[in-house]
């Protein structure tokens, strides 16, 4: 059992949704990237995903695709990120921590030794958007080998034909991406979403957690209402890159964590 088993057996228990935030690793730089991964804990984030920075995030929107040209720039790296998850577990913290990023910086640093670098650091699981199924010996099941959950994307043109392969060797729970295109763009509507969760949760005893175009807090509780939880990556790194002191961004983390909560 993972972290991130561990979380949604208790969340269950408690007929709670889950709140996942996303953060980039350096952004707007190391030091107030790190103050803010230690204090999302207790903004009410249930699990973190920590974006990998990346040259060409062909996943992502304009925000998340800027925080990462920041991070680089201020010198992030793949090392400096798995750095800053063993300060957080120095520390004391329990909160399940998925690395999101590209599949380059881990091939280029090779398979074996960034699973085993991963799993010291205190990692939990991994979403690489640029996998996809068809190369799950590649990444996906060396990583569940070594002990960490491999979680995959499904998205709206995700049929019922391609849905059996997406789900096969997916753990911990399934990402449903609410709308098409990158991140930052539309905002996600509650019944739209609805349906497609349903569609997985037949597929799969793993939780579905709904992510993109959720950006308020009544947006999360609408999305978490409908689902086993919701993620928000875009609203919250812009809110971190307006310079405003930590503390504010994380009172806004807060605002939305409270909102899924509700859901």
């Amino acid at each position: 059992m993972s972290r991130i088993d561990d979380l949604f057996t208790r969340l269950r228990a408690e007929k709670r949704k889950a709140f996942v935030a996303y953060v980039m690793a350096g952004d707007p730089d190391i030091e107030r990237s790190s103050e803010l991964l230690a204090g999302l804990p207790g903004a009410g984030v249930d699990i973190i995903e920590l974006g990998v920075p990346f040259t060409d995030p062909m996943a992502d929107g304009p925000t998340i695709q800027l925080a990462g040209q920041r991070a680089l720039e201020g010198g992030m790296t793949l090392q400096k990120t798995l750095d800053m998850v063993t300060a957080f577990r120095a520390a004391g913290n329990e909160t399940p921590i998925v690395l999101m990023g590209y599949y380059n910086p881990i091939y280029n640093r090779g398979v074996d030794r960034f699973l085993a670098d991963a799993t010291a650091a205190g990692v939990d699981g991994l979403i690489v958007v640029d996998l996809p199924p068809e190369e799950d010996d590649e990444l996906c099941i060396p990583a569940q080998a070594a002990g960490l959950n491999f979680i995959r994307l499904a998205t709206p043109t995700t049929d019922d034909k391609r849905l059996p392969a997406v789900l096969k060797n997916t753990s911990g729970f399934v990402y449903y991406v609410s709308i098409t295109g990158i991140t930052g763009s539309a905002e996600a509507q509650a019944s739209d979403v609805a349906p497609e969760v349903a569609r997985i949760k037949a597929a799969t005893d793993l939780p579905v957690i709904v992510g993109f175009g959720i950006k308020t807090p009544e947006g999360a509780e609408q999305i978490a209402g409908v689902a086993d939880g919701a993620v928000v990556g875009s609203a919250i790194v812009a809110e971190a890159a307006t310079g405003k002191p930590v503390a504010q961004v994380l009172d806004f983390v807060r605002s939305l964590a409270d909102g899924a909560h509700r859901g």
